[in-house]
């Protein structure tokens, strides 16, 4: 597998698993029963997005190890 090609698959991975990971834990203002003036009930009260981020950085990391090892060892 090239960098570039690595690179790639690396950022397909670790968009796809942001998006698996941003829903949990999120609690909206409306289920904490504290609506803001001007928002949407919907809204999350606290998102913890770098939070996310790391934990998507990581799982990223691993599926992609797991991938390259299959590509370099099992194909």
């Amino acid at each position: 597998m090239t960098s570039p090609m690595a690179i790639a698959i690396y950022f397909t991975i670790w968009w796809i698993v942001l998006f698996v990971i941003l829903p949990w834990g999120v609690r909206s203002q409306q289920e904490e029963g504290d609506i803001v003036a001007g928002t949407d009930p919907g809204a999350p009260v606290a998102p913890r997005l770098l939070i996310k981020a790391a934990a998507t950085t990581i799982l990223a990391a691993i599926l992609f190890a797991g991938l390259w090892v299959f590509m370099e060892y099992m194909a």
